[in-house]
């Protein structure tokens, strides 16, 4: 039976970031434990925290599971995790800047071309442009797992618009709201500056030719969208407007805003839609969604679009395993944050490991997200794996395989008490003029018992996060 490292306790002894909720626990009968936990359903429910499960009949919008056990992070333990996000996130932007440009990275021969150039997340469109401050990917998403005390991996790099971060200021106004005693016992540093953060980050990248206080919006593909509660989460508590592509318009130089009183300039569009559906002119010639002409005013300096369009090439799934690589080529640093060690079925002796045990071992689609397109092998059904083995000799460049880590556990309310439940994390790290995260994170945890899959999609709920003060 394999061995997780229990974040609370550590060889029977309550780990020093946990002291202070040991009582807490032991002090709450399972009467008010439930009580809580229907309060903070409930609260859930009224604000609107849900989100859409596409492709499933009746109701699509769910309730995301919420559990009330905090994760804790001491602030020796956050500050090199901080420090290794933020090299990463240079790393990344160093790397998007390159291979739109020179790139100098492939001709040292750190990286195949024909990963980034034939990669279907590298926009040609974007070539030879250059964005405010040199900056591709505005809100870095770095999914981060725990195997040890002392042991932290990178389990992948988001790059485009990484979502959650409306769970994670919810997660702490809920815990905020129900237990305010347990953040007058503890120190934790707070999450809340997240939005006036990102407001100023993305009003640092304004174009040049911005004069004024630059027009922030949001674009959203609409409400049908997954996201779309964060999308208009983050309007309200950024004071900026939330916009469809229908909203918007270009004329001259410009993207313009449809107002009750004319139009209005558009300096920076924090988009959340995919490239694709950006502009039909430039991308998806059906796309209803986006704005004709965009790209042209992107391209001539007129507005900027966070994160830009084509930053996906950094965060797909097999570029991933070249970032620490990336770490030495342009930082000259050794990576703080170490990989999973991964294999490219793409290579063929690679691949040809991987088929043979496909039951010990994890497999994504490069291009996957949300916890589809992968095989947990250890958890799998014999059918499961030979489907897969199928897929993978079909087009083995669409997979790579990691080992099955033995994620940490964090104690969680469950129908029988308190039991342990595998988490990760994901920090969002903001870059602009300067690169800034707030301490803390999404925690999302596996509530189903023995699960590894945390996304909410895949029946995973979250936790607040706290990082104590020093």
């Amino acid at each position: 039976m394999t061995a997780y490292f229990n974040e609370m306790v550590n060889q029977g002894t309550v780990r020093l970031p946990y002291a202070q909720l040991q009582n807490w626990v032991d002090q709450m009968p399972a009467d008010l434990r439930n009580l809580k936990q229907a309060e903070a359903e409930a609260l859930f429910r009224r604000i609107g925290i849900t989100f859409a499960v596409y492709g499933e009949g009746g109701d699509p919008d769910r309730l995301i599971p919420f559990d009330m056990f905090p994760r804790v992070f001491s602030g020796q333990e956050w500050s090199r995790l901080e420090r290794g996000i933020k090299q990463r996130a240079r790393a990344l932007n160093a790397f998007l800047a390159d291979v739109y440009d020179r790139g100098e990275i492939v001709r040292a021969g750190r990286i195949p071309a024909k990963l980034v150039y034939l990669n279907e997340a590298y926009e040609k469109a974007v070539a030879g442009i250059r964005p405010p401050k040199g900056v591709y990917s505005h809100i870095v998403g770095i999914d981060l797992v725990r195997t040890g005390p002392d042991d932290f991996f990178v389990l992948e790099d988001n790059c485009r618009t990484p979502s959650g971060v409306s769970y994670m200021l919810e997660n702490r106004e809920i815990m905020m709201r129900m237990f305010p005693d347990l953040f007058v016992e503890n120190r934790i540093q707070p999450v809340e500056a997240y939005p006036e953060l990102l407001r100023r980050t993305l009003a640092s990248v304004a174009p040049l030719r911005c004069p004024d206080e630059p027009n922030v919006v949001i674009l959203t593909p609409g409400h049908f969208n997954s996201a779309y509660y964060e999308h208009s989460f983050l309007a309200d508590m950024m004071g900026v407007e939330l916009v469809e592509g229908q909203d918007l318009f270009v004329e001259g130089d410009y993207v313009w805003m449809r107002t009750t009183e004319g139009p209005r300039r558009v300096d920076v569009i924090y988009r959340r839609l995919d490239d694709a559906f950006l502009d039909p002119l430039c991308f998806r010639p059906d796309s209803m969604l986006g704005v004709p002409g965009l790209m042209d005013v992107y391209r001539s300096g007129g507005v900027s679009i966070c994160s830009a369009p084509g930053a996906g090439v950094a965060d797909d799934k097999a570029v991933y395993t070249f970032v620490p690589e990336m770490v030495r080529f342009y930082l000259g640093e050794e990576p703080i944050l170490q990989n999973v060690p991964t294999w490219q079925c793409a290579k063929d002796d690679e691949c040809k490991y991987v088929l043979e045990n496909l039951g010990d071992l994890v497999i994504k689609e490069v291009h996957g997200s949300g916890g589809y397109g992968m095989l947990v092998g250890p958890k799998s059904t014999k059918e499961q794996i030979e489907v897969f083995r199928h897929k993978i000799i079909e087009d083995p460049d669409n997979y790579i395989a990691q080992p099955t880590l033995a994620l940490s556990t964090v104690p969680s309310f469950v129908e029988e008490g308190v039991a342990p439940r595998h988490v990760d994390l994901r920090p969002y790290c903001l870059v602009g003029e300067r690169i800034e995260l707030v301490p803390g994170g999404l925690t999302r945890v596996a509530l189903r018992e023995g699960s590894l899959v945390v996304n909410s999609s895949q029946g995973g709920g979250v936790k607040d996060t706290w990082v104590l003060a020093e």
